[in-house]
């Protein structure tokens, strides 16, 4: 992928990773505009020289309106990032933690299904375009406290498989994006473990330069996670990971 001529929106680049691409885009010559709920973020990146569009995935009206506006101004648009996610821990013992279930789901998936179908039409007249969908490594190898994220961030696995196999033919590409944990938001703290959010960018850029562009964008440190299963690790560390569920906090 040519990062030095494109027109991107990254739609949850208001913060973390999405943020970082957003930048990392820009300094590579695209012209990149963000999207998302935080209207502080928002200001922030326009004073950046960034297109700032507010816009809530789990709203399909608001999502609808933010495309009308994206493509008002950027009528070339030829990439779109869904980056929009939520983490939230689950006590599946707990019945109250189906609100934490269906709020995960609506965000990750069901957002990411909403961004995707707005832009689509867009992308498949121009006859060339790339759809970014961002999974996690916890798609492949689940992390245990929260069962919601790993299961969105798995079925939006499939389904950037499905819409590949559906716009072949359109010149409209998706490519797989799917980071470890990174140290994001102080995320450090709670895993010191997590890659540098500098480190993770700039190897997502240069995996995503490559000609042609891998259809999954697996950095080093998650390449035990979307393999764990090939290579026979799973079990030993999906028993690992589960040693973290004291993170629910049950008596």
């Amino acid at each position: 992928m040519d990062l030095s001529d494109r027109t991107v929106l990254v739609v949850g680049g208001t913060s973390g990773i999405g943020r970082e691409l957003a930048r990392r885009f820009a300094a590579a010559g695209s012209t990149v505009a963000v999207g998302g709920r935080d209207p502080r973020a928002l200001a922030e990146l326009d004073r950046e020289g960034f297109g700032a569009f507010a816009v809530d995935v789990t709203d399909g009206a608001s999502v609808a309106s933010a495309r009308d506006a994206v493509l008002a101004r950027y009528p070339g648009l030829d990439t779109v990032v869904t980056s929009s996610g939520v983490m939230l821990l689950e006590d599946l013992l707990d019945p109250g933690h189906f609100a934490a279930t269906a709020t995960t789901i609506d965000t990750n998936l069901l957002g990411t299904v909403r961004v995707v179908d707005a832009f689509t039409p867009h992308l498949v007249r121009r006859g060339a375009g790339t759809f970014v969908t961002v999974t996690s490594g916890i798609a492949f190898l689940p992390f245990p406290p929260m069962p919601g994220y790993a299961a969105s961030k798995a079925a939006v696995h499939a389904y950037s498989e499905a819409l590949r196999a559906q716009l072949d033919g359109t010149g409209v590409g998706v490519v797989e994006l799917v980071p470890p944990a990174v140290a994001t938001a102080g995320q450090e703290a709670v895993n010191p473990h997590a890659l540098p959010l500098d480190d993770f960018a700039t190897e997502v850029m240069e995996l995503l330069a490559q000609e042609p562009t891998p259809r999954e964008i697996l950095v080093r440190a998650v390449r035990g996670h979307r393999w764990a299963e090939r290579d026979g690790t799973y079990d030993a560390l999906v028993a690992q990971r589960s040693r973290a569920l004291g993170l629910l906090g049950r008596d």
